[in-house]
């Protein structure tokens, strides 16, 4: 995990709590805290670091006393030495760790760190004079938790796939599946704050290349086989090594159907869509523009690299069938305009039957939505969904 350091504007409550060893610590001109949980259930406290050397541990004595069995009995210490904290492990059976790193050596301590203790985390803070501070306790806190429970997920790979069924529009035939990213992880269960974590430590690439080798995976042996709609996100479009990324995952299954999804937004420097378009083809890889309509409408990306499918965004679909006439002509131009063009164009966040019917009179070959059939994981998608 990336070295991680944040800015938080932090400051402290009078009802400072500490724990254990009350000998004061060198005379200082600002007083050092750790912030966090010592019990999942209870709200988050300050512990001054009030004495040197503070030690961290299972035992009653320590300077902070943590009741959880991953931490050793004596598991690490912080010394002060006049506004410089100093961290060191003490041989603990599960690590310490510094802004997702393992403490191997003496290392330095600033405002912001992460420092966990086993699996127990907390941030460093610095007195300050001004705000709100049960609000700033809790946001850092629970940043800090969610960082913890972010490294959890990656490190077991924990990604739990689901799949969403996208039909043919005609008959109901299943012709797909688009990989969603779950977990059982508290606190990571959905994509949202999966990637707000990853975006803290730049690596929202490497989450997005799981998810998909994780549904490659799971699904590469069955019979037919699953065509999966896999996602991407936006900067995987701008650093090096998406089409690597691809081959590898073709690779993993070499004829599986896959389509590449890719957001409408993203679509911005024609030269690498034109090339990443051509890699595609070469992988038979399918290509499709998602979320269509949900902020500039890139028509003329459409013409010059021509996806395979139009996924169009949810904000169109909903309530279409009580639209204006005038607002449902020009969805009907939209979806016409991808069908010349040899383009599928695919209904997103189809919830009611209304809504299957009008974007059917539109001209929409494909749909998706909860009425067709929700996120599942790999065993119900197979017994409901044969077919696809």
């Amino acid at each position: 995990m990336s070295h991680l350091r944040e800015n938080h504007s932090t400051s402290l409550p009078q009802n400072l709590v500490g724990r254990g060893n009350t000998n004061p610590a060198a005379s200082q001109p600002l007083m050092w805290f750790l912030s966090g949980r010592l019990t999942p259930g209870e709200s988050p406290r300050y512990v001054p670091i009030h004495c040197s050397p503070f030690v961290v541990g299972r035992q009653a004595q320590a300077g902070l006393s943590l009741a959880c069995k991953s931490v050793s009995s004596i598991h690490a210490e912080i010394t002060t030495t006049g506004n410089t904290l100093v961290l060191r492990d003490l041989n603990s059976t599960n690590g310490t760790y510094l802004n997702g790193e393992r403490v191997r050596e003496t290392v330095e301590l600033r405002p912001d760190d992460l420092v966990q203790f086993a699996n127990v985390a907390f941030r460093v803070l610095q007195q300050s004079s001004s705000c709100d501070a049960n609000t700033a306790c809790e946001d850092v806190v629970d940043q800090a938790m969610a960082l913890v429970q972010f490294d959890r997920l990656m490190n077991e790979e924990a990604i739990v796939p689901h799949y969403q069924p996208i039909v043919d529009m005609a008959d109901g035939h299943c012709v797909g599946h688009e990989v969603l990213a779950r977990s059982r992880i508290t606190g990571m269960e959905t994509p949202a704050p999966m990637f707000s974590a990853a975006s803290q430590l730049n690596v929202e690439a490497q989450l997005s290349q799981m998810v998909r080798c994780k549904a490659i995976i799971e699904t590469r042996s069955i019979t037919p086989p699953l065509h999966l709609f896999v996602n991407t996100h936006p900067v995987e479009l701008e650093r090096p090594g998406l089409i690597d990324a691809l081959r590898s995952l073709r690779n993993l299954s070499a004829t599986q159907p896959i389509t590449l999804e890719i957001h409408e937004k993203a679509v911005t420097r024609r030269s690498s869509m034109r090339e990443l378009r051509a890699a595609l083809r070469d992988m038979n890889i399918g290509l499709a523009f998602d979320d269509f309509g949900a902020g500039q409408a890139r028509l003329n990306q459409l013409s010059e690299v021509q996806p395979d499918y139009l996924k169009f965004d949810i904000s169109l679909v909903h309530n279409l069938d009580g639209a204006s006439k005038t607002h449902q002509q020009m969805i009907a131009s939209l979806v016409n305009m991808a069908r010349d063009m040899d383009v599928a164009p695919l209904a997103e966040g189809i919830e009611t039957e209304a809504e299957r019917d009008i974007c059917v009179e539109l001209g929409f070959t494909l749909g998706q939505g909860f009425y067709f059939g929700k996120p599942a994981t790999v065993r119900r998608t197979c017994d409901s969904s044969p077919s696809a």
